[in-house]
């Protein structure tokens, strides 16, 4: 923008989240918690991009990993951009653009644009149109106020089209990167005794998003042809728990070919990812899709749902396969 002055040096980014953890962790454990809050920090830093990463916390901190700044600020009771210490900190920073997470706090962004004068790039996270009339103007506002908005896929902002302004920037960058690697998959099956032929694997909630019980179905379905493949599930929330295994109880066959892992730690799914022989997701949506990003970082070959996002990272189906919802 022309009120601003020619850049001297590298671009100033704060990245802006105004998220609270509901588990009001410390700084330190969100650290660890949250792997794309520092994946994305420093992926825009290895770009030569200077980087201070501003969250909303209960409790505030200043913490530096590889060369990137984390200003933890406490955002209760009213919430981050109403506090005093976020506007003062702004104007400290004096960042060439701020980086906000999310659409779901518009009332937030849209204070932040009244005390910051920069560009602002607003990043979706598998948000929704709201419902209700009053939340839909709420969001306009904020979407307006946003020089860019990304989404994994440009399809993805057409829901949108009608809250953004005709001079909003719609670029399309998926959610996160990943640190995974490929890495050799006999030793990765030593050490996690994922097996079968094919060896797959499942990443991601038994939820109804998800759909488990249609990848299970098509799972059961392969075994005519595939009688030793073996299905390796890992997962956080479970809402379908009980239904997935009444499914199974009810298909002996099918349950002695499905391994239930529930949680595992997150650097035990890289090794998982290196051990099996394909990734499978049967996702009814998704802002980008976390665990596929991880998928591919390992070289894990996908067989995936046709949706919007999986498209643009699976470059429309060119690696794995996509499968229709349902």
């Amino acid at each position: 923008p022309a009120r601003h002055e020619p850049l001297s040096g590298p671009v100033h980014v704060a990245q802006v989240s105004f998220y609270v953890d509901p588990a009001r962790r410390s700084p330190e454990r969100l650290l660890d918690a949250w792997p794309s809050l520092v994946d994305i920090a420093e992926a825009a830093r290895a770009g030569g991009v200077r980087v201070t990463v501003v969250q909303a916390c209960t409790t505030a901190a200043v913490l530096r990993r590889a060369d990137v700044e984390y200003r933890f600020v406490d955002a209760e009771p009213a919430g981050l951009a109403r506090a005093p210490a976020f506007a003062a900190l702004l104007r400290a920073l004096r960042p060439d653009v701020v980086h906000v997470h999310g659409f779901e706090t518009p009332a937030d962004v849209t204070a932040l644009a009244r005390v910051y004068g920069g560009p602002i790039l607003i990043q979706d996270h598998a948000a929704r149109v709201p419902r209700f009339l009053w939340r839909r103007a709420a969001l306009r506002r904020a979407l307006r106020a946003a020089s860019a908005a990304t989404f994994c896929a440009v399809e993805q902002a057409r829901p949108f089209a009608a809250l953004l302004s005709p001079a909003t920037r719609v670029l399309a960058v998926p959610e996160s990167t990943s640190r995974f690697t490929p890495g050799d998959g006999a030793a990765a099956r030593a050490t996690t005794d994922v097996h079968g032929n094919p060896a797959v694997l499942w990443v991601g909630h038994l939820d109804a998003n998800k759909s488990p019980l249609v990848v299970l179905r098509g799972v059961e379905r392969a075994l005519e042809r595939l009688p030793d493949l073996r299905l390796w599930c890992c997962y956080g929330s479970a809402p379908l728990l009980p239904e997935v295994e009444r499914f199974l109880a009810a298909r002996p066959a099918l349950r002695a070919r499905v391994h239930l892992l529930g949680r595992v730690p997150h650097e035990r799914v890289e090794s998982l990812m290196r051990a099996a022989d394909l990734f499978v997701l049967g996702s009814r949506r998704e802002g980008s899709g976390y665990a596929l990003i991880e998928a591919l970082a390992c070289g894990l070959p996908p067989v995936v749902t046709d949706i919007p996002s999986f498209r643009a990272l699976t470059g429309d189906g060119q690696i794995g396969h996509l499968w229709p919802v349902g």
